[in-house]
């Protein structure tokens, strides 16, 4: 699948799942800018890629701010043909809504509005800054999680705000076909990420049992036991199936929702 001549922007790809998007297509040969909200974690992202790369700063939530980097990729890579909507932040820790053992849910008002603008307004701002600026036939593919597959007691709002994204491709999807700008979305399973540090640290803390081992080691644990494949998902598991989504052999498929998580969504009920 080789996208020799196509132009790609991923957003929040400074580093985790947007990097490895990122590498992905300038594997396959694809001219790729790099957007993040930090200019260094950015330009070292997109320098490190083996293609014609740009580094830029932007705001993936602000539809002004994503149609000024769309204008300088336009500039200087000459077009845009595919936006991978990856930028978002992680929903751990922030409690359910029912009183558990440790009191009542903490999150505000505030943690749930930030949720949905991160993860949920990030993709709708930046696909409507590049719908305005992409040619016909391009493609639009969105980073979702299982988190909006299954219900996520400690997820409310990440969960709500993927769910949403799901859905936003999909509508996305029929509202763009006349244009030929095929929209899909990728849902990953579990991947170390800062998040799962910050879970991982609160499972000891709850748990006696785990002091002696570590973070990594807890989360391979439950990597095994959650997935029926076994192992741990990559950035570039998300990647290739990215690439195929935006290639010419994906071109009668739009409006599509695909769980990379090893089996883990078939299990059914609440993650």
């Amino acid at each position: 699948m080789s996208l020799a001549g196509k132009t790609v922007l991923v957003t929040g790809a400074g580093r985790g799942i947007g990097a490895g998007i990122a590498r992905c297509f300038a594997n396959r040969g694809a001219k790729v800018a790099v957007t993040d909200l930090d200019a260094t974690i950015a330009r070292d992202t997109a320098t490190s890629l083996p293609s014609q790369s740009l580094g830029l700063v932007a705001d993936a939530a602000s539809q002004a701010s994503m149609g000024e980097c769309i204008d300088r990729v336009q500039r200087e890579l000459g077009k845009l043909d595919v936006l991978v909507n990856n930028a978002g932040i992680g929903g751990l820790n922030l409690g359910a809504f029912e009183v558990g053992e440790e009191g009542p849910a903490v999150m505000s008002d505030a943690a749930w509005d930030e949720q949905l603008v991160y993860n949920l307004r990030t993709a709708y701002s930046s696909s409507r800054a590049a719908i305005a600026r992409m040619n016909d036939g391009g493609s639009i593919v969105n980073i979702a999680s299982i988190a909006a597959l299954s219900p996520a007691v400690e997820l409310p709002a990440y969960g709500a705000a993927k769910a949403g994204v799901v859905h936003l491709t999909r509508t996305l999807a029929v509202e763009l076909a006349p244009r030929r700008i095929r929209v899909n979305c990728i849902c990953p399973g579990l991947l170390w990420t800062r998040a799962w540090e910050m879970l991982t640290a609160r499972m000891q803390q709850r748990q006696p049992e785990l002091a002696n081992l570590s973070q990594r080691q807890i989360f391979d644990n439950v990597v095994a036991q959650m997935t029926p494949l076994g192992g741990e998902q990559t950035p570039e598991d998300i990647g290739n199936l990215a690439v195929f989504y935006a290639s010419d052999d994906a071109r009668m498929i739009t409006g599509q929702v695909v769980a990379v998580d090893g089996g883990i969504s078939l299990r059914g009920g609440r993650l």
